[in-house]
């Protein structure tokens, strides 16, 4: 084979490989514009090399850093360049994190690495709220188990001192009382703990679920505006509708209360539902999700409670138990999924995970 024929051939080899790379490549020429990317370029800026080539990078990318310093600075200092974590916008689309490489290979052409960071730090973040999360359920267990104990102890001692006080009506009242509080005590242990398992793993509606949670809300608080925006293009998901009822109801009975109590202008709550395709939840990958969405217009969360928000007995408001979120958060477990949550002033979105795939116990 000639020296021309070994190279092309190697030409092609590089191409045919870079063309399976998971990390997105791009060719850039002097003035920034695109001459070459591969398909994973393609799916992480959501446009095509016949559209984009010719075009400057720049007018496609937008972030906190301007990218074409960085590119012009790589180019004319024929030097590399890295930039970690990286927050760039797509025109007209949604943020994402990335870690790039700017590598001039010439004075005339410079080679972009980029790979998409939002996915693994979701990874990491889940995997850390999943991580604390069953922490406190063992912490939960072995305190519940402690204290229910003591409580059947005392709950019987004061029944057999019920019925040596026949005649005494006054004294009978305080171990009525003893008995009264020893099960309120009891129950809220178990309220603590959540659910351990769903009892029921049925086809089901989650518009009916969100109905459900509204119509209650509308009768509690009529003075809040409730809005849907639903997706009627989802599919019925495998579950227990009582338990994810009782999930959404607690998570928008949250937002209500701080729209309320804060005397938020106009409060709104919105339930919104999307499908999520190809989402990863923790280390698992899901081919379809969906994502359910509760969104108020209140202050906002408080940022020294937002890392310990889904924690048992944590509450913003004087008047609550910490327990709604909680159980909440374990009864998505339940059904393999997860509550995520961003707050600023103004808007707070808990965003309530749930695969659609059918789950198998």
């Amino acid at each position: 084979m000639s020296r021309l024929g070994c190279h092309l051939t190697g030409i092609n080899m590089t191409q045919g490989i870079t063309e399976h790379l998971t990390t997105a490549v791009l060719l850039l020429d002097r003035e920034l514009k695109l001459t070459w990317m591969n398909p994973a370029a393609e799916s992480l800026l959501a446009i095509s090399l016949t559209r984009m080539d010719g075009r400057s990078l720049p007018e496609l990318l937008g972030g906190e850093e301007d990218i074409a310093e960085v590119l012009s600075r790589a180019r004319d200092a024929l030097h590399p360049y890295t930039q970690r974590e990286a927050r760039i916008c797509l025109n007209g689309g949604e943020p994402m994190t990335v870690d790039y490489t700017v590598t001039p290979l010439s004075e005339d052409e410079l080679l972009l690495e980029m790979e998409p960071r939002d996915r693994l730090l979701r990874i990491s973040r889940e995997e850390a709220l999943q991580s604390r999360q069953e922490t406190m359920k063992v912490l939960a267990r072995g305190l519940a188990h402690e204290v229910k104990n003591p409580l059947g102890g005392i709950r019987g001692a004061a029944q057999l001192l019920e019925r040596d006080l026949e005649g005494e009506p006054q004294l009978k009242e305080f171990t009525r009382i003893i008995i009264e509080e020893v099960d309120r005590l009891r129950d809220l242990v178990d309220s603590m703990l959540g659910p351990n398992r769903i009892s029921r793993n049925e086809p089901l509606n989650i518009h009916r679920v969100l109905e459900r949670v509204r119509s209650l809300l509308l009768v509690e608080q009529p003075g809040v505006t409730m809005e849907r925006d639903y997706d009627p293009s989802l599919p019925e998901l495998h579950g227990d509708e009582a338990q994810l009822i009782q999930a959404v109801l607690n998570v928008a009975r949250n937002a209500v209360q701080a729209i309320t109590e804060s005397e938020t202008p106009q409060p709104t709550l919105q339930l919104r539902t999307r499908a999520r395709r190809q989402f990863t939840l923790g280390s698992r990958r899901h081919r379809l999700v969906c994502e359910l969405s509760v969104i108020d217009n209140g202050p906002g969360i408080p940022q020294e409670l937002r890392e310990t928000l889904f924690y048992p007995m944590v509450s913003g408001r004087a008047e609550g138990s910490g327990l709604g979120l909680s159980i909440a958060q374990s009864i998505l477990h339940q059904h393999q999924g997860l509550i995520e949550c961003e707050s600023e002033p103004g808007r707070t979105e808990f965003r309530l995970l749930i695969p659609l795939e059918k789950r198998h116990d």
